[in-house]
């Protein structure tokens, strides 16, 4: 597979690695929907199932080539340099539009989710009991999971960890947001923000040679917290991708089915007209964490106002749909050209 990929294929690759990674950090969408729709999910879990204890061996016995090609490294490479990129270039400039510009941002994700649905249900024709059962369980606890309340903030070692292995979910289970997950498990800002900026800064400061950083304890606990997160991310990412390739090969309809559910329930966690409700305390005062930074409760959803903001709304959706549906429209071709 890696061998018979042409420069515009690597090219589109890295871009589709971008579009995975600010998905992922964007809470209630799943980096796992772009990688769906654009064509290389299954690609995508069988490469990361690789990852096993032959994939080991060939590494520790120093068979670096072997071991590369063996997981399908090229592929790995390219999409996982895409995300990198993404979380210090794409998501910054995709924070900045969700500050600004929330109600479009969110629009055009609305659009993209109804987009997807589209473009995994229009082929799928296995509808029977069990596939039906298998859409309603995933779309009732793709609802439920929009409703929760989001948890406070915890910083120890071992539930970070346990973050990563929940949070990288939406890479590997399209339609189950992964950053949503880390809204109610109440490290969102802790491990997609703050840790993600805390490395930022240090690699920018080494860069520059300033190693003022080594003597900052907030700074090391803060690149021990991503260390222990990007860790567990590792863990769930080889193990959900061990345990999706088991099902989408013995259980496809059922799973796909399930996903079509999950990626329905999610509309309404992307669902643009909301409002954020803060904590506050018996007097009417805002909470604030640690670090002076105030406690997400939940949201508040409402239907919107007939008026020019709302009709901008509906047209970024039908940009959204549209990105959807050129996704759709390269993917197809590209799977033609390599037929």
């Amino acid at each position: 597979m890696q061998n018979t990929r042409t420069f515009k294929d690597k090219i589109f690759l890295i871009l589709k690695g971008l579009g995975m990674g600010a998905a992922n950090k964007v809470p209630g969408v799943s980096g796992g929907v772009v990688a769906f729709v654009a064509g290389f999910y299954e690609e995508f879990i069988h490469s990361l199932k690789r990852v096993n204890l032959t994939a080991l061996k060939l590494l520790f016995n120093g068979r670096f080539k072997a071991f590369f090609f063996y997981i399908n490294g090229r592929f790995l490479t390219l999409l996982f340099f895409g995300m990198l990129v993404s979380y210090f270039s794409v998501s910054k400039l995709l924070d900045y539009f969700i500050k600004h510009y929330e109600l479009y941002v969110w629009s055009v994700f609305f659009g993209m989710i109804i987009g997807s649905i589209y473009y995994i249900s229009k082929d799928f024709k296995d509808w029977k009991t069990t596939t039906y059962i298998a859409l309603i369980v995933g779309a009732v606890i793709g609802i439920s999971i929009s409703f929760l309340d989001p948890a406070t903030q915890n910083d120890n070692l071992w539930f970070v960890f346990l973050c990563g292995i929940i949070s990288v979910s939406g890479m590997t289970l399209p339609g189950f947001s992964g950053s949503f997950i880390l809204i109610l498990l109440g490290n969102y800002v802790l491990l997609l923000v703050d840790a993600v900026n805390a490395l930022f800064d240090t690699f920018y400061e080494l860069v520059n040679g300033d190693f003022s950083f080594t003597n900052d304890a907030e700074r090391i606990r803060m690149l021990k917290v991503l260390a222990v997160f990007t860790l567990g991310s590792v863990v769930g990412l080889v193990t959900f991708s061990h345990v999706l390739s088991y099902i989408l090969k013995h259980y496809k309809s059922v799973t796909i089915a399930s996903i079509i559910g999950f990626i329905i329930g999610s509309l309404g966690v992307v669902w643009p007209w909301k409002e954020t409700i803060f904590k506050t305390n018996s007097t009417g005062d805002f909470v604030l964490d640690s670090r002076g930074k105030h406690i997400i409760e939940n949201y508040r959803r409402f239907l919107p106002e007939l008026n020019t903001e709302t009709y901008l709304a509906h047209f970024y959706i039908a940009i959204g749909i549209a990105i959807v549906l050129a996704l759709e429209w390269y993917g197809r071709k590209t799977r033609k050209t390599h037929a």
